[in-house]
């Protein structure tokens, strides 16, 4: 763990070879953590691999907390952490949340990224907030109706106060309703996440998982409900900064949860980006194809310094 400030103490772990090319990974959500899934993806004889959950999240404690807990928040920790592990230089990798995060976080520090490896891009914008919450109901109408069953008032109210609704619903004192809301949630996440295939069932879930699964909502709910103190605007505008920085975006042409368009957008404006639309993948990295297609350019970087084996507009 290592003391943040503020009262938070984050998880990390510091894995793979001491002298291999550092990657610092920048999990999802927001709320999520990462997981030995995510290990995986890092060659550990390529690779000196840092993992941490950002505040709030995971093992990170206190688990749920939202005081002090803002992207700006999360960046300092970011900074603090590589500073404690003595890395000069490393190659930040992130998908969805942690995409637009590790757009701030070169934009912020670019002498500390040797480049980016972004996959499922999320801009954080109210567009994707309500594609997120109402437009993709469209592709997904049975788990769109199992979301709005359980979470009073989900039709025709604005993305930013269902997100606030939800936030409500986890801090109720009614265990039953907090938990309602999250599985409901949770269902709604996991029939985006596997197109074409018929929506799961609501998750069963023990005490623990329960309070688990609050506090992850509970922080997520908290980014939305505030655009993630960044907006589609300012992730762009900082995408735009970051000049000949190698980036490589990766994008699964099934995702439901955060739409291809977004992948373009950022490409236009990230001078040195790479793209490549996964055919056959939606918003995991696990889908064997994106999986592939991280290992494979993660393996490029490693040999070349940057992502040429990413051919420009690539479609794979």
């Amino acid at each position: 763990m290592l003391e943040v400030g503020d009262g938070h103490r984050l998880y990390y772990e510091h894995c793979g070879n001491p002298d291999g090319l550092p990657v610092v990974f920048m999990h999802g959500g927001p709320g999520s953590g990462c997981s030995p899934q995510h290990r995986r993806l890092l060659d550990p004889d390529r690779f000196r691999a840092v993992l941490f959950d950002q505040r709030g999240c995971g093992r990170s404690q206190p688990r749920g907390a939202l005081v002090a807990n803002t992207t700006q928040h999360l960046l300092a920790d970011i900074e603090s952490l590589r500073a404690h592990l003595g890395i000069d230089r490393w190659l930040v990798m992130g998908g969805s949340w942690g995409s637009s995060l590790g757009v701030a976080y070169c934009a912020a520090h670019p002498e500390r990224c040797l480049g980016a490896l972004l996959r499922g891009i999320f801009l954080t914008g109210r567009e994707d907030i309500d594609w997120f919450f109402r437009g993709a109901g469209a592709l997904a109408p049975e788990a769109w109706a199992t979301l709005a069953a359980g979470v009073e008032g989900v039709y025709g109210v604005e993305p930013e106060r269902l997100a606030a609704q939800v936030l409500s619903a986890v801090h109720a004192a009614d265990a039953a309703v907090a938990a309602r809301a999250v599985q409901h949630w949770m269902a709604w996440e996991a029939a985006l996440s596997a197109p074409g295939v018929a929506p799961p069932s609501l998750p069963a879930m023990d005490a623990e998982a329960v309070l688990a699964a609050i506090d992850k909502y509970r922080v997520q709910a908290h980014y939305l409900a505030h655009a993630c103190f960044l907006g589609e605007e300012a992730v762009l505008g900082m995408a735009g900064q970051l000049g000949a920085m190698p980036v490589c975006i990766l994008h699964g042409r099934l995702d439901l949860v955060c739409r291809p368009v977004n992948a373009w957008r950022l490409h236009e404006v990230a001078g040195g980006s790479r793209l490549l639309f996964v055919d056959g993948a939606g918003h995991s990295p696990f889908d064997a194809p994106m999986s592939r297609a991280i290992i494979d350019a993660l393996h490029g970087f490693h040999l070349h310094g940057d992502f040429r084996c990413i051919a420009p507009h690539e479609n794979r």
